[in-house]
C-alpha cells in the first residue's frame, strides 16, 4: 500500500449520493468546498467501533470550537453508501458534522486514499485521514501512518483543532447526575444552563441511585456533578465551583 500526501492539491471534482427523506440528493464537490474552509476526516466505514465510539463523536463534541476558529463545516467521508451514513447519523451524536457518502470510492480513489481491506470483507475502503480544505485546496493532511491494522494516532479532532487553533477553547464535558421529582436535580441543570454549560443528564430509577452514585461518587442523593473528569458534587457545590 502507498499512501501520498496531498497537501497543494484541489479536492477531486464529484458527484456524491447523498440519502434525503425517500429521494436521492446529489451533492457535488463545489457544493461542499467552495468559497468555504472544511475540516474532512475520513474513516474505514459506518458502525464500526473505533469510527462510532471516537472519531466521529469527538469531532461533533469539538465542532463548536471549529466553527469559533473560522471552521464553516465539518465532513465525515467513508465509503458506504447514502442508506449506510444516513442510518448510522441517526445512531450517532453527529448533529454538528456532515456525513458524506462516497459510495464508489471516487473521491478517495482520486486522493490516493482508496485501500483494500478484502481481509476482512471490507472490499475497497478509505484510509483513516483527516484534511483542512481552504476554498477547494488542501491546506494539511492528517494521514495515520502505513502500518497494519487500523492506526489511529493522528487524525483525531483534537490533533486538527490544535493545528487550527493551539489556544482554542473547548467544550467541557459536563454530565449530571438526576433523578425523577428531583426539585434540586432541577435547579441544578437551570444552573448550569445559565452558565452556558452543555450537559448530558443520567436519570437514575431509586433502585440503583444509591448504590450507583456511591460507587462512581461517594455520594447518595442526586444531583451529582462531573466537569471534565472531576467530581464537583450536589448543586450547591455547584454553585461555589462556578463563583470560583
Amino acid at each position: 500500500m502507498e499512501l501520498k500526501n496531498f497537501e497543494g492539491a484541489k479536492v477531486p471534482s464529484v458527484n456524491f449520493k447523498t440519502r434525503g427523506d425517500d429521494e436521492w440528493i446529489t451533492v457535488s464537490s463545489d457544493d461542499i468546498f467552495k468559497n468555504k474552509t472544511v475540516v474532512v476526516f475520513s474513516l474505514p466505514g459506518a458502525f464500526t467501533p473505533t469510527c462510532s465510539s471516537t472519531h466521529l463523536p469527538r469531532y461533533n463534541e469539538l465542532a463548536p470550537a471549529f466553527f469559533e476558529n473560522g471552521v464553516d463545516e465539518i465532513v465525515c467521508l467513508s465509503v458506504n453508501d447514502g442508506f449506510v451514513m444516513r442510518e448510522w447519523s441517526k445512531d450517532q451524536e453527529s448533529q454538528n458534522i456532515r456525513l458524506l457518502p462516497d459510495g464508489n470510492g471516487e473521491f478517495t480513489e482520486q486522493l490516493g486514499m482508496l485501500v483494500d481491506k478484502g481481509d476482512l470483507g471490507f472490499g475497497k475502503r478509505s484510509w483513516r485521514y483527516s484534511m483542512l480544505v481552504k476554498n477547494g485546496i488542501v491546506e494539511k493532511t492528517f494521514i495515520e501512518p502505513d502500518v497494519p491494522g487500523d492506526p489511529f494516532e493522528v487524525s483525531d479532532a483534537d490533533t486538527m483543532l490544535n493545528h487550527i487553533s493551539p489556544k482554542a477553547k473547548k467544550p467541557d464535558q459536563v454530565v449530571i447526575f438526576t433523578k425523577d421529582g428531583c426539585a434540586f436535580c432541577l435547579q441544578a441543570k437551570e444552573t448550569l444552563a445559565k452558565a452556558g454549560l452543555d450537559y448530558v443528564e443520567m436519570p437514575l430509577s431509586h433502585q440503583t441511585r444509591s448504590r450507583i452514585l456511591g460507587a462512581i461518587a461517594g455520594a447518595k442523593t442526586a444531583p451529582q456533578i462531573f466537569i471534565n473528569g472531576k467530581h464537583i458534587g450536589d448543586g450547591e457545590a455547584l454553585s461555589q465551583h462556578l463563583v470560583i
